[in-house]
């Protein structure tokens, strides 16, 4: 069975993954990144998909076919964006499945974070036209140099501070839970505490110096508001 998620004008992707547990955890997260995410477990499933995804998220270990023949026959066919997500970590498996057209490769158990900043990087160089550049009033958050600013005043931040605003600058207003940030920012399979959040977003909003920018739902989660200058 395939499990799919849909959003208007999102980026498709397709994961080809035999696992289910494996396929909803992916598809899940790439629907909370803002994603339209639609999985199948075959190789012939992921051949005659359609809509034609823009991106696939390949497993080599396939049931019917071999992945890397999967990832030759969709390479022949089109220019969509190939990552390979697997087990297999030996050099030649890498080599077979880049010779055939794979623009990335993954080596399972990887996190969250890391498969979502591969599938931007990948799309910067597909689609150079593609925006790098978040911005929510005086704030300006610049994905390919992970780079911050607020007024145009560079902010410091930690590399998992960078991650927590990123979740909440993708879609400025929404509520993003405190699961999600911890999916996305850490890991998949958090399992330590979830004060820890907590502990970064007071840095972030004590470093960011814009009262009411990260606003705080309570039982819901987190967003970012409507600001004016820095303070």
């Amino acid at each position: 069975m395939q499990e799919t998620s849909a959003e208007a004008g999102a980026v498709r992707v397709l994961v080809v993954e035999d696992d289910p547990g494996i396929a909803r955890s992916l598809v899940r997260g790439l629907d909370r990144a803002g994603y339209s995410a639609q999985s199948v477990g075959t190789g012939r499933a992921a051949l005659a998909a359609d809509p034609a995804p823009e991106v696939v998220l390949l497993d080599l270990g396939l049931p019917d076919l071999d992945g890397a023949e999967v990832c030759r026959l969709l390479r022949r066919r089109s220019d969509v964006v190939i990552i390979v997500v697997t087990a297999r970590g030996e050099e030649g498996d890498r080599v077979s499945a880049l010779d055939e057209g794979a623009d990335d490769y993954l080596v399972k158990p990887f996190g969250l974070a890391e498969l979502l900043a591969r599938i931007r990087a990948v799309l910067r160089r597909t689609r150079p036209s593609e925006p790098e550049l978040l911005r929510h009033g005086p704030l300006t958050v610049d994905l390919r140099t992970r780079k911050v600013s607020v007024g145009g005043d560079e902010i410091a931040l930690t590399p998992k501070e960078f991650d927590i605003l990123e979740c909440l600058a993708t879609d400025p207003g929404r509520v993003v839970t405190r699961q999600e940030i911890l999916e996305r920012a850490w890991d998949e399979h958090w399992y330590g505490p979830t004060k820890v959040l907590d502990v970064h977003m007071a840095a972030l909003r004590r470093k960011l110096g814009l009262p009411g920018l990260v606003e705080t739902v309570y039982g819901r989660g987190f967003r970012l508001g409507d600001v004016g200058r820095p303070a």
